[in-house]
């Protein structure tokens, strides 16, 4: 009980430091013909990305046409659109959350702003990963004329050709011409019906068997790994900015840290802030919920050497 109170201390310190770090901070710089090349790894004080950064390309990948190539980075603005032939891309939104679009599929970045991201999706398929929703920040995606603002961290789905969305996990609220809706976990709406405010199920199996899906798992991995990684690193030397996305020149793309403690994803990949590790230390090993048992420990303490990979547990968790 005192280790944990001794946690919330230091937590609240390094939250404190962090708003008044991020005030001076400056935005990450890209080079002049963006977006037609890779942008260099930022400087060690421009390490902050901002919504509508790409983070990930695999496969055919444009914006505004212009080919991306596979170590693209590159930053979204206002008005600006992404396509897929192929492939897949990963760009990052608010912090702690992540929009992944699947192949042949288009999407335009109507706003990014850490106060308000909003994106539409016109063609293909789309899913977001919500890690964790600042309090104060919007998250929206328009389909088929209506609005999805995201309302609680959580999976969401969306498909054009079918006119759908679908939640995984979390809240949504949907407002169209016939009103507003909101659905939560196993929830979808079918937006091209004669009822498009009509909640329906789904089912859950098929729709992660699809590739997106699959695709977003696996980056949710990832992610949690360059995590652990990055969290040694500023648990070590510093660097400390609060919640927000850090450059691994390790990973060669961003990795999220959370402001305090420890999270889950939707997929059930721990995420780690730099206070938790500086005071437990690191975490190690894979667990696997309901598969093959959770493994879960932690080794040494403050700048400890040993690094494992992301641990998966249970949806829920200890938050």
């Amino acid at each position: 009980m005192e280790r944990l109170k001794g946690f919330e201390k230091l937590s609240l310190v390094l939250l404190t430091s962090a708003a008044l770090s991020f005030a001076q901070m400056t935005s990450t710089q890209y080079p002049p013909n963006y977006p037609n090349n890779a942008s260099q790894p930022p400087a060690a004080n421009q390490q902050m990305a901002q919504p509508g950064t790409v983070n990930y390309v695999e496969g055919q990948v444009s914006i505004n046409n212009q080919p991306l190539g596979p170590r693209g980075s590159a930053i979204l603005q206002s008005g600006n659109t992404i396509s897929t032939g192929n492939g897949f891309v990963e760009v990052l939104l608010t912090p702690g959350a992540f929009l992944r679009v699947g192949p042949n599929s288009e999407i335009r970045l109507d706003n990014a702003g850490l106060a308000n991201t909003q994106i539409q999706l016109s063609r293909g398929t789309a899913n977001i990963e919500v890690d964790q929703l600042i309090d104060g920040t919007h998250l929206s995606l328009i389909i088929n004329g209506a609005t999805a603002q995201i309302e609680k961290k959580g999976l969401y789905d969306f498909n054009a050709g079918q006119q759908s969305i679908k939640v995984f996990d979390g809240k949504v609220n949907v407002t169209s011409t016939a009103g507003s809706k909101s659905i939560g976990k196993g929830d979808s709406l079918l937006l091209a019906s004669d009822k498009p405010s009509k909640v329906h199920g789904f089912d859950v199996k098929a729709e992660k068997a699809q590739p997106l899906y699959v695709w977003s798992e696996a980056r949710s991995r990832d992610e949690s790994q360059a995590n652990v990684a990055m969290a040694q690193s500023v648990a070590a030397n510093g660097g400390w900015y609060g919640a927000g996305w850090y450059w691994d020149p390790y990973w060669s793309s961003y990795a999220f840290l959370p402001g305090t403690g420890f999270l889950y994803s939707p997929f059930g990949w721990g995420f780690y802030s730099p206070a938790f590790i500086g005071y437990y230390g690191v975490p190690f090993g894979y667990g696997r919920w309901g598969g093959y048992g959770v493994s879960h420990g932690y080794v040494g303490g403050f700048g400890a050497a040993r690094v494992g990979g992301g641990f998966h547990g249970g949806g829920g968790g200890r938050r």
